[in-house]
């Protein structure tokens, strides 16, 4: 354990910012597996679904819960999807 009040102001710190991207990172876990469902039965709302989803992601990105090129790939991949499902 921490012997520092520094160390333990940053192991506190460290455990809040674990639980907050949990419930982000599941969140978004739940949006693409409902989205991937819709897609999946050819539904039309499906690439509309896919705005929220990016959106999602990209905020998951820039408060730094994915990496960059992460967030990049999982939204390419969800596109690819959506594209491979409309044609």
């Amino acid at each position: 354990m921490a012997n520092h009040k520094s160390a333990k102001k940053r192991a506190k710190q460290n455990v809040i910012r674990r639980m907050r991207n949990n419930s982000v990172r599941t969140r978004i876990r739940n949006a693409v597996n409902n989205f991937q469902m819709e897609a999946g039965n050819g539904s039309p709302e499906a690439a509309a679904g896919l705005d929220e989803i990016k959106s999602l992601i990209d905020k998951a990105a820039k408060k730094g819960v994915y990496h960059k090129k992460n967030a990049s790939r999982k939204i390419s991949r969800l596109s690819k999807l959506v594209n491979r499902v409309s044609a």
